[in-house]
């Protein structure tokens, strides 16, 4: 059965090591499932697309799949199969929110910088991030998505912005609601948000974000 992977994308470096199988074009995982004595299989394809299987005696067991099945059996075999895959989405995928390439570079220069992975600190806010300063524990940016009216234009199409972190008179400088807006979210005298569509060089951008990082050391 395909199984639906929101939010993540799967790291074919780390399949190996966690004990998964190059089979016919796909990496393949089997497993038992003790408490319930059936085998599990994961495929992961080229493509990123996972699907898993629970077999009891070579013949595919299914009820885990179905709504309206109750029991403790099924019970079980529902809560093996969930940890399998939890365990695995947690060892071999990354965390895969913004759409964006330019996001995506952004967040990329930070990690190759100084060596920082976004946070995801708000379940109900999947798609916001942070990135803090592990000497100081403050952060320096903030990566959201937003309605693009929340910033002031005509549209409510979701956007992707930073967040970031600047005296109160380098803000009132940069701030001019074309390119840099108010901090969303944040203190606006101290914080002033950037639309990550290219508007913005990525130079710039940057730029700014090495301003943000010294400006939240210890």
């Amino acid at each position: 059965m395909k199984i639906e992977v929101k939010n993540k994308r799967v790291n074919f470096e780390r399949l190996e090591n966690f004990g998964f199988k190059k089979e016919n074009g796909k990496f393949v995982y089997r497993t038992d499932l003790p408490l319930c004595r059936m085998e599990m299989t994961v495929c992961i394809n080229e493509s990123g697309e996972v699907s898993a299987e629970v077999t009891d005696g070579g013949e595919e067991y299914v009820l885990h799949h179905v709504t309206g099945a109750v029991g403790a059996f099924v019970g079980q075999v529902r809560a093996e199969y969930d940890d399998v895959l939890e365990n695995i989405f947690k060892n071999c995928f990354d965390t895969d929110v913004f759409k964006s390439d330019y996001t995506k570079k952004v967040l990329e220069y930070a990690g190759k910088k100084y060596g920082d992975s976004p946070e995801y600190l708000w379940e109900k806010f999947p798609e916001n991030a942070v990135l803090r300063r592990r000497d100081s524990g403050k952060w320096y940016a903030a990566v959201l998505t937003v309605k693009a009216d929340r910033l002031g234009f005509d549209s409510a199409e979701p956007i992707e912005i930073i967040d970031l972190n600047a005296t109160a008179e380098r803000v009132a400088e940069i701030v001019d609601n074309k390119k840099y807006f108010p901090g969303y979210h944040m203190n606006k005298k101290y914080w002033y948000s950037i639309v990550l569509d290219g508007s913005v060089p990525f130079e710039d951008i940057c730029a700014k974000i090495d301003e943000s990082y010294e400006k939240a050391k210890k």
